[in-house]
């Protein structure tokens, strides 16, 4: 399974992940851990990727799918993988599908977790409340207002994913505001659901049935003619024609045997 999650930040991306992780042997792939890892491992993509990081810029589209091609070679993503938080653009995604046509894989869906922002903008309001008034400390991502500048940040640039795998016919969206439980399985229902394996199977027996119902329909007229047909045709010329002429040529003989006219006549002629 290789899959893409797409969401605003607070969706609930990195539970599902962990959910599908757990349930199909995949690996979770963040781009922000595979750029850490590959610049701890020193790889040539990471070592250019750690002088632009040092440089405080961005790292370039093609170094971080470099980054995400070589970390999908490794053997425990032979299973598949889900992309978390890449691709973040078009121009992303359109490199990503070029380097998985090289390596001839292709994605199974595009999941997108859908939620109401300003629900989710409440909910953290509510757990710093809640944070506060236990006496702990609050977290980096417990600000409403940093949450409103990922959001925004979001509709700006990831939000044209949606409609770019929509139009590739990847797309299939899913309540992100339904309790988790209910998402998961709805998660793990799109990818249950195009099974050629379970539709295949029924077709086949009706396909049978016609096969077995033509057949009949052949022998019974085959039947019908050897019982009705030649046979029967046959039988009938041949009884009422014979006796018929045999009948005719019978009378026929002694008609012309008329002998005592004949003799009449010469009687006659003698006296």
């Amino acid at each position: 399974m290789r899959l893409i999650l797409l969401g605003p930040p607070g969706a609930g991306k990195g539970t599902q992940a962990q959910r599908l992780v757990s349930k199909h042997g995949i690996v979770q792939l963040s781009t922000g851990d595979m750029l850490r890892a590959a610049v701890r491992a020193g790889t040539p993509v990471g070592l250019r990727a750690k002088d632009i990081m040092d440089r405080g810029d961005l790292v370039p589209d093609d170094i971080v799918v470099a980054i995400v091609a070589d970390r999908i070679s490794e053997p425990d993503a032979k299973e598949g993988f889900i992309l978390d938080g890449f691709p973040r653009t078009v121009a992303q995604a359109e490199a990503l599908d070029h380097m998985l046509r090289e390596k001839g894989l292709d994605l199974d869906g595009v999941v997108e977790l859908k939620v109401d922002e300003g629900i989710l903008i409440r909910r953290i309001e509510s757990r710093i409340r809640e944070t506060l008034a236990r006496g702990e400390p609050l977290r980096k991502d417990d600000d409403p207002e940093i949450l409103k500048t990922r959001l925004e940040a979001y509709r700006r640039q990831t939000a044209p994913l949606i409609d770019y795998y929509r139009d590739k016919g990847m797309l299939r969206g899913v309540d992100g505001m339904a309790p988790i439980d209910e998402v998961t399985a709805a998660i793990d229902w799109i990818f249950q659901k195009p099974k050629p394996q379970a539709t295949s199977a029924k077709p086949s027996k009706p396909k049978e049935t016609k096969e077995k119902t033509s057949r009949k329909p052949p022998k019974a007229k085959a039947s019908a003619k050897t019982a009705t047909g030649k046979p029967a045709a046959k039988a009938a010329k041949k009884p009422t024609p014979k006796p018929a002429k045999k009948a005719a040529k019978k009378p026929a003989r002694p008609a012309p045997k008329k002998t005592p006219k004949k003799t009449s006549k010469k009687t006659k002629k003698r006296r």
